[in-house]
C-alpha cells in the first residue's frame, strides 16, 4: 500500500485492478498517489506492469482491450469515467508522457520546429501557427536548454537523424511540457542515454519540478537515478505496490521482503541515496 498523501494536496489517486481477457491480472488492486507539486518513483523489473498504469492514467489501454477496473482520480475528475473527447483535452496539457527512445519517437523527415507546432497545435484550443505557439515553443525550448529563439534556424531546421540522443530527448521533454501540464509521466525516459546525458536529464526533470511546480511519476527500474530525483518511492512487484515511503527509507530501511532484494543487489546504493 502507499503511504497515504494530504488529500487537499493529492493531483492523482490511483486503486486499479487491470487485466486482458483470458489472462491473469497485469495490476491487481494497485494503489498509488502523487501529491501536487511531487516527483514519485514507481520501481519494478520489466513486465511488471509499470508503463501498463502509466498508458491506464492516459487513457491510452482502449484499444489493446485492456479491462481496467477501479478509479484514476486526476485533478478531482475519476478518468475512467471521462470519453476519449474529454481524455484527449488532457492529454498534453494537463497530463503528458515522455518515453524512453528518443530519436525513434521523433518524425525523421520533419524539421523540429514543424514537428514542435505540430505538438503545440495538437492540444491547443487554437489551430494556427502564430506568435502564440511561437512563444510557447521557445519558452519549452529554453526550459530544457536547447536554442529556442525563432531566429536562431540553425536548430530548429534540424530533423531527428543530426540530433544527439540527449538534444532529442530534450526535445521531446519540450513538446511534453509547452502546455506547462500538471502531472509529466516519465517512462524509462533516461533508460536509453549514456550517463553524463542521463545525469542532465535527471537535473532537468528536478529543475522544471522546482520551478514550475510540475509533479511527476518517474517510472524506472533504474535504483540511483530513482534515488537521486525522487522524493517517494512506489515499489511494484507481481502487480501491486509493496510498499511505498520517502526514498531514505526506501533505501536505508526498507521493510517489504521484495524491497530488502532489491537493496542488496546494489550494496553501495544506500550510502548514495540522497532526498532531494
Amino acid at each position: 500500500m502507499t503511504t497515504p498523501t494530504d488529500t487537499s494536496r493529492s493531483l492523482l489517486s490511483a486503486r486499479v485492478t487491470i487485466r486482458y481477457p483470458g489472462k491473469a491480472p497485469v495490476l491487481r488492486g494497485l494503489s498509488l498517489e502523487i501529491a501536487r507539486g511531487e516527483v514519485v518513483g514507481l520501481v519494478g523489473q520489466s513486465g511488471s506492469g509499470k508503463s501498463t498504469l502509466a498508458l491506464a492514467i492516459l487513457g491510452l489501454l482502449g484499444r489493446q482491450r485492456a479491462i481496467v477496473e477501479g478509479n484514476i482520480f486526476f485533478q478531482g475528475a475519476d478518468l475512467l469515467a471521462l470519453r476519449e473527447r474529454e481524455l484527449r483535452s488532457l492529454r498534453g496539457r494537463s497530463l503528458s508522457l515522455v518515453l524512453q527512445s528518443p530519436l525513434a519517437s521523433l518524425n525523421p523527415a520533419l524539421q523540429i520546429r514543424t514537428q514542435l507546432r505540430e505538438a503545440w497545435r495538437a492540444h491547443s484550443d487554437s489551430t494556427a501557427a502564430g506568435e502564440d505557439s511561437d512563444r510557447a515553443i521557445q519558452s519549452a525550448l529554453e526550459s530544457v536548454s536547447l536554442p529556442g529563439d525563432k531566429n536562431d534556424r540553425e536548430f530548429l531546421n534540424k530533423r531527428a537523424s543530426e540530433l544527439s540522443v540527449g538534444q532529442a530527448q530534450r526535445v521531446l521533454i519540450a513538446m511534453a511540457i509547452m502546455h506547462r501540464p500538471a502531472l509529466l509521466i516519465a517512462d524509462e525516459a533516461t533508460s536509453a542515454l549514456d550517463v553524463i546525458t542521463q545525469s542532465e536529464i535527471l537535473e532537468l526533470f528536478a529543475r522544471l519540478n522546482r520551478e514550475i511546480g510540475m509533479s511527476i511519476l518517474y517510472i524506472s527500474h533504474d535504483l540511483p537515478s530513482v534515488a537521486g530525483i525522487c522524493q517517494r518511492i512506489a515499489i511494484l512487484h507481481e502487480g501491486q505496490i509493496v510498499e511505498c515511503g520517502p526514498t531514505e527509507q526506501i533505501f536505508t530501511a526498507p521493510v517489504h521482503a521484495y524491497t530488502r532484494r532489491l537493496m542488496l543487489a546494489l550494496p553501495q546504493l544506500s550510502t548514495r541515496a540522497k532526498h532531494p
